[in-house]
């Protein structure tokens, strides 16, 4: 991942970056070659730069939080929505699960994870006892894509500070990120979903859990892939077993 990617998304986490100690200041340019010549009353100092993604200020009130995901226009995908994607569940959860974006589907019903890959990813949750109700379901953008592509970076810098607001508000026990999408943009990586999965990672300063599965789409894929994945949430299960004793 390009280093000024991975930098927006440990600022928007508020996750701490460390550069060696005789690395210069990202944000000082190199120096000009010296020139004998005085400065003239046209030079003029170089344009700031703009942030990277629209300034946010927390809230500890879900209800704000949600009235905020539900007007956002921080982005393009503003133009392109039904209807924001805010997340699901309790707000009491120790659970996690967090996707990539919202579908076709979700973006017309407002819901993540509705449709064959909602009915799969119940019945995956439902399998380590978890009814759908007992958790908290959200995604890395609030928005759909239009055609489903990937999520782009811009977009996930300006959506990430929404769904660490909920991290804050919810503060689970545990998080599983189903996708590659997901896993990378949490870890602020692009090591392959193979590499990160049967790892026990953390998330942000509290070190939260966070274990790394299939996508329940590409499951509905590649379904001998599900074994793999259920070896995921047996992980999940014990680690969070590990946690609440």
């Amino acid at each position: 991942m390009q280093s000024h990617l991975r930098n927006v998304y440990l600022d928007a986490l508020g996750i701490d970056r460390w550069v060696p100690r005789n690395a210069p200041p990202e944000s000082v340019a190199a120096p000009a070659a010296t020139s004998s010549a005085p400065p003239t009353s046209t030079a003029r100092a170089a344009p700031a730069i703009a942030p990277a993604f629209v300034p946010f200020e927390p809230t500890t009130d879900w209800a704000v939080l949600r009235e905020r995901v539900a007007g956002c226009t921080a982005c393009e995908l503003c133009k392109t929505r039904t209807q924001t994607v805010f997340g699901v569940g309790a707000t009491s959860a120790e659970w996690l699960v967090i996707g990539e974006a919202p579908g076709a589907e979700e973006d017309r019903q407002g819901e993540p994870f509705v449709g064959r890959a909602g009915q799969l990813l119940n019945a995956m949750l439902l399998a380590i006892g978890l009814p759908r109700e007992t958790v908290f379901i959200a995604n890395i953008l609030k928005c759909r894509p239009p055609g489903n592509r990937d999520p782009a970076p811009s977009e996930v810098s300006r959506c990430l500070p929404y769904l660490s607001n909920q991290i804050a508000l919810l503060k689970p026990k545990i998080i599983l990120a189903v996708g590659r999408i997901a896993a990378q943009n949490l870890l602020a990586t692009d090591a392959p979903l193979a590499r990160l999965r049967g790892k026990l990672h953390t998330f942000g300063a509290a070190n939260t859990p966070l274990v790394i599965t299939y996508h329940p789409a590409y499951l509905l894929r590649s379904p001998a892939d599900k074994r793999k994945a259920w070896e995921d949430l047996k992980f999940a299960r014990a680690t969070y077993a590990s946690v609440r004793s």
